[in-house]
């Protein structure tokens, strides 16, 4: 891969400081998007942290609410990773604050590497585009189901991955030219943390340790390791047969909120015994609903299963997936070796 230069934007994100590592072990040439210079230092320590050298890094700054940079950003790439997204760990009031730069965003990085002759965009899209909004399909989740973004029920975040996803599939069957497009649709991301700046899962997980939550709902989360993420990326660049594609990103069955805290007692004893496996019960959810935009989203979830398929994957990739307690496990790990538990 020497030959090939690859952009990963949002480059400070969780996941992408794991896919630029990973292009970097793979001998890839890289470079990434920062929204401001200051944080090109911040870049390189978290790569660094991460095990790579990050010496020959390029660092270009582009914001995804404005057309400037993005050029310069793909010129000369033959590949891109679209990582950047907003993901709050709490929904926002107003929810063009997530659907604008998700689905603009989007948008401004296809435009810009059709431009530049890249040769194939993979796009970090989310679960959150497949499983939602619709009644359950009776068997597991998989590449072929679609939220519904005009759902009532549906989150702000929600909301903005399915649209930015389905903005990137139309541009590119509209007026992408050559340009190729594949989707890495990531379930609950988890795995270890690489400095301070933690993903919503990590902090879901942070909560847990830190005994935030003295019960919790009845509601699942699934799991997947970002380091099988960043290599599910990377296959998605590379394969040929991958143009086109949708993949689930998932390991196994998703667990319950009190078998996550369970599992987490199980391994660190003492160090996770502010992790309750105490389940609220459902009405303390709904009438807590009336009064908190937090319970109103627990509310929405309750009883709900979010169990996928990634033999998708699998199968046209060779993508194997490290197993789910393994995933939350690392993330654990390393939420306590930064010092953030209690």
């Amino acid at each position: 891969m020497d030959d090939e230069l690859v952009l990963v934007t949002g480059g400070t994100g969780f996941v992408a400081v794991h896919c630029i590592v990973r292009l970097f072990a793979d001998g890839a040439r890289v470079r990434a998007t920062v929204r401001r210079p200051e944080r090109a230092d911040d870049l390189r320590d978290l790569v660094r942290q991460g095990g790579a050298d990050p010496a020959g890094l390029e660092i270009a700054t582009a914001d995804l609410l404005d057309d400037a940079g993005w050029p310069a950003a793909v010129d000369g790439a033959t590949h891109v990773l679209h990582v950047a997204s907003p993901f709050p760990v709490r929904q926002p009031k107003d929810e063009d604050e997530l659907i604008a730069p998700a689905r603009e965003g989007a948008l401004r990085v296809l435009r810009a590497a059709r431009d530049a002759g890249v040769r194939r965009v993979v796009q970090t899209s989310s679960f959150a585009a497949i499983g939602y909004g619709r009644p359950h399909p009776g068997r597991r989740y998989t590449e072929a189901d679609w939220t519904d973004p005009e759902a009532p029920d549906i989150t702000p975040y929600v909301r903005s991955k399915t649209l930015a996803e389905r903005a990137a599939w139309d541009f590119v069957g509209r007026e992408g030219g050559d340009l190729e497009l594949t989707t890495v649709n990531p379930v609950g991301v988890f795995g270890p943390a690489i400095g301070t700046d933690l993903s919503a899962s990590l902090e879901l997980l942070l909560a847990l340790l830190n005994g935030r939550y003295p019960a919790v709902p009845r509601g699942s989360v699934n799991a997947v390791d970002v380091r099988d993420v960043a290599d599910l990326h990377v296959r998605a660049m590379r394969h040929p047969d991958a143009t086109g594609e949708r993949y689930l990103a998932v390991s196994g069955d998703a667990f319950e909120y009190a078998e996550l805290s369970a599992l987490l007692r199980a391994e660190f004893g003492d160090r996770a015994r502010r992790a309750t496996t105490r389940v609220l019960p459902d009405w303390v959810v709904r009438t807590g609903a009336l009064f908190s935009s937090e319970f109103r989203t627990m509310a929405g979830e309750l009883g709900r299963r979010v169990d996928a398929s990634h033999e998708k994957a699998t199968r046209m990739l060779g993508w194997t997936p490290r197993p789910r307690e393994e995933a939350v496990l690392a993330s654990a790990r390393s939420l306590i070796d930064l010092g953030l538990v209690r």
